[in-house]
């Protein structure tokens, strides 16, 4: 049902566009949120910052190729090890004060970078150092973030919540390294990472702001056996597995990022590759910018994997493409299928995992979105030494859209969910109702 015409406010938008517009119910409705969101703007876009100055800086003192690849093998382990444990204690502490303390050493740490660089003889070895202490903390904190949102917000507005949060990741994602690359250029390493302990001083003053999110009465003391417990509620709630498994197929067989640089040569369009870089994220942005249709889908496993099939095939088809403008175009496309998917793989864990296990759930998404596309790296990167650049690209693509489809068939009730009556979600929001005594949504005074 729509508005009539004579019901809208003169110079309102039209009710249609209305509803394709991100939905601000959560920033409206809580000021954590809000806090949180700014933060988290501020502190991603500094951190591009660096994301592009450690490995040219790297490239500077070394001029080895494999001693910048070298970065993403000293991130993996501690990715692994403290994504895992940082569930655990997300569960087990106060999230806010796990968020404040795990921002405040990134500080230090970009603290520690801005040193080296301004050094007469840069050394070489402080940032691997410094990247692997990185990845543990970033590992720490972001269970400690993904399972504080549906403390904070409504349960009805978790799935707008998810596109605004992607919303501010993009952001970042396509102004982040276009300034990077100038700031680098024209003023130096050393300004770069000073922009970056800049932003992460103001994002621990806007976090020193929430409010306090303790640890709920059933939770279990950080431990092996508490990371195992999580597992198996992942392992036993198939809808869910569902969702790791097709993030981490779509991840590891489709992901183009490391051959880029070759697919911009084959194409004749070295010129191109800087948007290519930035196409994905700005065909996700797009679908943020108008995501105000998600709240109105109920059945999110389907939709997972409509979006990672459509994510496949744009690839492939981006690696077919002879025209750098139609590859362009097709790689915001996929961008844009990734988006879907992420938005509503969201919303699913937000609106049925029990808050006494979000943590530790939340650690294991932190491995299903972020080993998946390093791995995926070297998976694109291998097939084009053996097979060629462009048929690493679109075999990928095929066999992700091949893979999603199996996967969607040996876990039917990921197809068959429907937020609407599963039995989850049904029970978390009754719990979350206001007035029970499970929560009422905003995290304690």
């Amino acid at each position: 049902m729509t508005d009539a015409p004579s019901a809208e406010q003169p110079g309102s938008a039209p009710a249609g566009l209305r509803a394709l517009l991100p939905d601000l119910a959560p920033w409206r409705a809580s000021a954590d949120f809000r806090r949180l969101w700014l933060s988290g703007l501020i502190t991603n876009f500094g951190s591009f910052l660096t994301f592009v100055a450690l490995p040219v800086q790297i490239k500077e003192l070394t001029g080895s190729a494999a001693a910048v690849g070298a970065i993403g093998a000293v991130e993996l382990v501690p990715l692994v090890v403290f994504g895992l444990y940082g569930g655990a204690l997300a569960d087990a502490w106060d999230k806010r004060k796990l968020i404040l303390w795990s921002e405040a050493g990134q500080g230090v740490l970009c603290a520690a970078l801005l040193l080296n660089a301004l050094l007469p003889t840069p050394a070489v070895w402080p940032l691997y150092v410094i990247a692997a202490f990185s990845s543990a903390l970033t590992s720490i904190q972001r269970p400690a973030l993904d399972s504080l949102i549906p403390r904070i917000v409504a349960h009805d507005h978790l799935p707008a919540a998810a596109a605004l949060n992607a919303l501010r990741w993009q952001a970042g994602g396509i102004a982040g390294p276009a300034l990077a690359g100038v700031v680098v250029a024209y003023a130096g390493l050393g300004w770069a990472y000073a922009v970056d302990l800049l932003t992460f001083a103001v994002s621990v003053a806007l976090v020193v702001g929430l409010g306090r999110s303790p640890a709920s009465h059933e939770a279990q003391k950080p431990s092996l056996k508490a990371i195992a417990e999580g597992a198996r509620y992942a392992w036993n709630r198939k809808e869910l597995l569902g969702t790791y498994a097709i993030d981490l197929a779509a991840m590891f067989l489709a992901m183009p990022l490391a051959v880029l640089p070759f697919l911009a040569d084959e194409l004749d369009a070295e010129w191109s590759l800087g948007l290519m870089y930035a196409s994905i994220p700005a065909g996700a942005l797009l679908v943020s910018l108008t995501s105000g249709w998600t709240s109105r889908v109920h059945r999110h496993g389907r939709m997972v994997v409509v979006a990672a099939v459509g994510w496949g095939l744009s690839i492939a088809a981006a690696g077919l493409a002879g025209d750098v403008w139609l590859v362009l175009l097709l790689l915001a496309l996929a961008g844009g299928f990734d988006m879907v998917s992420g938005v509503f793989r969201s919303a699913m864990w937000n609106q049925t995992i029990p808050d006494e296990l979000r943590g530790r759930l939340a650690g294991i998404e932190l491995l299903s979105y972020s080993v998946g596309p390093q791995l995926g790296q070297v998976r694109a990167g291998g097939m084009a030494a053996w097979t060629g650049v462009r048929a690493s690209v679109w075999s990928g693509g095929l066999l992700c859209a091949a893979g999603v489809a199996l996967l969607a068939l040996c876990l039917p009730k990921l197809m068959t969910y429907d937020v609407r009556t599963d039995e989850h979600a049904l029970r978390l929001r009754e719990r979350r109702a206001p007035g029970a005594e499970a929560g009422a949504g905003t995290s304690a005074a």
